[in-house]
């Protein structure tokens, strides 16, 4: 059922029964055992990001001037409400993170990296990588 579900989670309970071979009272009970147990996150839209004017995708790593929980705390509660930032991922190597950034162009980012990226607490540098193209995203997990 989830993997039925990541390939279209618009499937009715009634399809989403039928393609699972179980009966659509099984298939509620078992769902909602789902979400209660968390292996269903959410259900949301994907929104085409050309359509409303965020066709450009960057990575941003950054790196913090100190390695500290503090330091981290404070950085996390800052770029949690940044709400261009799609993704924030703390990681090992040369960046202490990294983040995901949908913008409308190269001018909208340079705006965005001067007034609010670079004045987020902690940050010491930051590496920008304009995506060229995207081969993969958002795939479904693979288990």
């Amino acid at each position: 059922m989830l993997r039925l579900l990541q390939a279209n989670g618009r499937l009715s309970n009634a399809e989403l029964a039928k393609k699972a071979g179980v009966s659509a009272a099984t298939c509620h009970r078992r769902t909602q055992r789902l979400f209660e147990e968390g292996l269903i996150a959410e259900v949301r839209a994907m929104v085409d990001p050309r359509k409303v004017g965020r066709g450009a995708l960057v990575m941003v790593g950054v790196v913090l001037d100190r390695s500290t929980p503090e330091s981290f705390a404070q950085f996390e509660k800052a770029v949690a409400k940044l709400r261009f930032v799609l993704d924030c991922h703390l990681v090992a190597g040369d960046f202490d993170y990294f983040l995901k950034i949908r913008v409308g162009d190269m001018a909208d980012f340079n705006r965005i990296h001067g007034e609010q990226l670079i004045a987020l607490p902690g940050v010491r540098q930051t590496r920008t990588f304009f995506v060229m193209k995207e081969v993969v995203d958002g795939a479904p997990l693979d288990f």
